[in-house]
Order: C-alpha cells, then sequence, then structure tokens
C-alpha cells in the first residue's frame, strides 16, 4: 500500500507573505486634534417648578358669583380672576357710612358745646368741673368719629376683596372653585404660575457640595424637549436634608418659549470647572504603560506611540475628554479607540466606507491586523 506524502511545510518566506504589509483602520478609529473646551461635570438631577407662582386665595368668606377663566388661560396682572356675592358686604358698608354720620353729627352737637362753655367759663358764669364735662363729651364724640371711619375703612376694603385678581402674569394651572359655592376666608381658589424662568430643584451630596458656587453654569435637559437648557446656580440650601444627608441647590433656568413646564424632571450637568483653547483627546485614546500615558499616533503614514503629559480631565462635548499639556500638536492624527497593543512602526492605511462596509455576498479583501502579532514596542 502506497503512503501518501506528507504536506509540505510552509516556509520562512510564505509566513512573511501572509502578514499584511500595512495596518488598516476604519475612518471612525482616528481623529486629527484640535483646540477647544473642556469642562469638569457634575451631573444633577430634579424636577422643575415656576420661580413665581402663587396660590390665589379668598381674604374673606362668602359665596362665589362668577370664576373668570380655567386652566391653561394667560392672564396679566391685576386681571379679574373671580368675583364674589357683594350684597351681604354693600349693607355693611352702607351701615358703616350711616353710623360715621351719625358719629360726625354728635360731634359737631359737642363741638358747640364745649365752645358755649368756654365762653361761659371765661366770664364766670358756669364752674370749671361744668366746663371739663363738656370737653370730655367732645373728646368722647371725636374718638367715636374716629372708631367709624375705621369701621368704613374696613367695610370698603370686605368690599373690595369680594373681587379677586391675580397679582402676577402668568397661566392659570389649576381651578378649585365653582360658581355658586361657598368658601371661607384663606380658601384657596386658583394656581397661577409664570413659566418664564424656571427652577430646578437637585440634591448634591454633602460630600461634593464644596464644589458648587452660585452662579456656577449648569446644562439642563429635559424629557421630551429636544433642545437643552443653560441655567446657572442661583441658591444653595444652608442646611443639609435629613436622612439622605445631601444638599438641595437650585439652578435658575431661563424659559422664554414656555417649552419647560412645573413637574417636568430634568438631568442636568454643572460645570465645576472650565478650560477655553486646549488641546483635548478622548480618554478611550489614553493608555498606560508603567504609569506613564500616551496614545498612538499616525505620522509620515507610520504608527507610532507619543508619550503625553495630560491635563485637566472633563468633557469636551463629545464624551469623555483629557486636556494634553505635552507631547502632541494642534491638528496631529490619532488613534481614537483603545484598540490594545499595536505594532509600531509599522505603515497605517485607513479604509474607505466601501471597502469597510463590503456590498451582501461580497468579500473584503482588507484585513486589519491582529493584535495578537505582539509587536516590539
Amino acid at each position: 500500500m502506497l503512503k501518501k506524502p506528507a504536506p509540505a511545510k510552509p516556509d520562512n518566506a510564505s509566513i512573511l507573505a501572509s502578514v499584511p504589509a500595512a495596518m488598516e483602520f476604519l475612518p471612525s478609529d482616528v481623529m486629527h486634534i484640535g483646540s477647544g473646551e473642556l469642562r469638569q461635570l457634575m451631573p444633577l438631577s430634579g424636577s422643575l417648578r415656576a420661580v413665581n407662582q402663587v396660590s390665589v386665595k379668598a381674604r374673606i368668606p362668602g359665596d362665589i358669583r362668577e370664576v373668570l377663566v380655567r386652566e391653561g388661560e394667560a392672564v396679566k396682572p391685576g386681571q379679574v380672576l373671580v368675583r364674589m356675592d357683594t350684597r351681604d358686604y354693600q349693607a355693611r358698608l352702607d351701615q358703616a357710612r350711616g353710623a360715621l354720620q351719625a358719629a360726625r353729627g354728635q360731634l359737631d352737637i359737642a363741638t358747640k358745646a364745649r365752645d358755649n362753655n368756654k365762653a361761659l367759663l371765661d366770664k364766670g358764669f358756669i364752674s370749671k368741673n361744668a366746663f371739663d364735662n363738656a370737653s370730655s363729651q367732645y373728646d368722647i364724640a371725636r374718638a367715636n368719629v374716629e372708631s367709624a371711619r375705621g369701621a368704613l375703612d374696613v367695610a370698603e376694603k370686605a368690599l373690595g376683596d369680594t373681587v379677586i385678581r391675580t397679582p402676577i402674569a402668568g397661566l392659570v394651572s389649576s381651578r378649585m372653585v365653582q360658581p355658586g359655592e361657598k368658601v371661607s376666608a384663606d380658601n384657596r381658589l386658583l394656581d397661577v404660575v409664570d413659566l418664564s424662568q424656571m427652577e430646578m430643584e437637585a440634591s448634591v451630596p454633602a460630600s461634593d457640595i464644596g464644589n458648587v458656587a452660585l452662579g456656577q453654569e449648569v446644562q439642563v435637559t429635559v424629557e421630551g424637549v429636544s433642545k437643552s437648557f443653560i441655567g446657572k446656580v442661583a441658591r444653595i440650601n444652608p442646611a443639609t436634608q435629613a436622612g439622605s444627608r445631601s444638599i438641595y441647590v437650585y439652578v435658575q433656568v431661563d424659559n422664554p418659549q414656555s417649552a419647560l413646564r412645573v413637574g417636568m424632571f430634568g438631568e442636568a450637568q454643572l460645570t465645576m470647572a472650565k478650560k477655553s483653547g486646549v488641546l483635548t483627546v478622548p480618554q478611550s485614546a489614553v493608555q498606560k504603560d508603567g504609569g506613564q500615558p500616551f496614545v498612538y499616533a499616525i505620522e509620515s503614514g507610520k504608527l507610532v506611540r507619543k508619550p503625553v503629559a495630560l491635563g485637566m480631565h472633563g468633557d469636551n462635548g463629545s464624551g469623555d475628554a483629557v486636556e494634553i499639556t505635552g507631547g502632541l500638536e494642534n491638528g496631529a492624527q490619532i488613534i481614537k479607540a483603545n484598540l490594545g497593543t499595536l505594532r509600531t512602526g509599522t505603515a497605517v492605511k485607513i479604509l474607505n466606507v466601501a471597502a469597510a462596509n463590503p456590498p451582501a455576498g461580497g468579500t473584503n479583501a482588507s484585513t486589519a491586523a491582529p493584535a495578537g502579532n505582539g509587536a516590539a514596542q
């Protein structure tokens, strides 16, 4: 029986021929670095409320005659919202006016009696005690006039309080009464909110509150609203919250288009520090070897390893990034993703989109050099 010859082993030339001549990368794997803005951010979250909002309440008890607005209607300062039945308060006002008129009449009589008694006292026709009695009657009548005038003012105010107005401009957010209902003093009737300025109440751990200061910029995003909003820290609560030991901060946000509504939940990024005009690279591009940070760069069409000096960590608008203070120049081309250990000195080829995504049924002849080829650094 004849034996089949053993297959020939590949020689060194064949092995070298199978290694790609260039290391290939997708366009999404590389980038040119440039200067920009870098921010250190603290995440916050909380619900939104209006900075200016009021609960319109009844100042006096009475029957509701008219409610002139409903939820969602816009109102102006001083606009009439509710009218109450005025008959009872009108009667009290008329009574107070009558009492004042009567008191003034008594004062006129007491004034004449005092003046007459003063003339008689000067001529010695009456005693000093008789004059003092007339003078006391005058003082009592004058006090009665002042009391009646005060009662009239109270009655006039009560009648005016039957017409209830809004103190601010805004939108009616809730209505709690209907015509015909009887309400007591301090009964809540309507809520009015001004949406032009909103406020987000967010809790910050006590350990981080030292990084928060009044006036710091905050970028707020709200679910369901496409654009983000820029706010600032307006107030910081001086006390911690029981249980959580966190501290509330209040972020004020302008809302000129009324896109934000009361009760919406917002997420925010508080800017603790900011640098402009600095070189930044994605955090994923930085690797370390023995504690020394480095990035892979492409120079003269070849892959090189560049030791770098790092500065502030933060967000450059595209994600987590780090400042480069040395080792790279503006415009340098780097590998922005951590692809593991790469072969330095190897020629680099950037694949085009068609090569990276061949049509169905086709094959892609370009093959990236595997990291496992273990190139020397």
